[in-house]
């Protein structure tokens, strides 16, 4: 059974399922080669970074400075009115705790646009 013709002759299937599996072969060793090279680069580059680290000369922590607390205005005063635009009360409340809890600042200081 002949499958290809070429210079010499006829390649019979034994000998083309020869070729098929040498290529094979040889992608594949090419294959795990490109993944030992990525493995040692990758283990040299980790190695420089490390050493590097040691090197580099430590960062003194800075401390946080907290945010400046402002006196609280009485709570019947408030910082101003405002127009709720396409929001509900209860949705408008929680947005204000939140930005109010997370800032520090009370919420009757805060002024809200709308």
């Amino acid at each position: 059974m002949y499958l290809l013709k070429y210079a010499d002759g006829v390649i019979t299937f034994p000998e083309a399922l020869n070729v098929s599996i040498t290529g094979i072969v040889v992608v594949m060793l090419i294959l795990a080669l490109l993944a030992v090279l990525v493995l040692l680069l990758s283990k040299a580059i980790r190695a420089v970074e490390g050493a590097a680290k040691k090197k580099a000369p430590k960062e003194e922590a800075v401390e946080a400075v907290p945010p400046a607390t402002g006196v609280a205005l009485p709570d019947s005063q408030s910082a101003g009115m405002l127009d709720l635009v396409n929001v509900d009360d209860k949705t408008a409340a929680v947005i204000m705790a939140i930005v109010s809890n997370e800032s520090g600042i009370p919420l009757n200081r805060l002024q809200f646009n709308s």
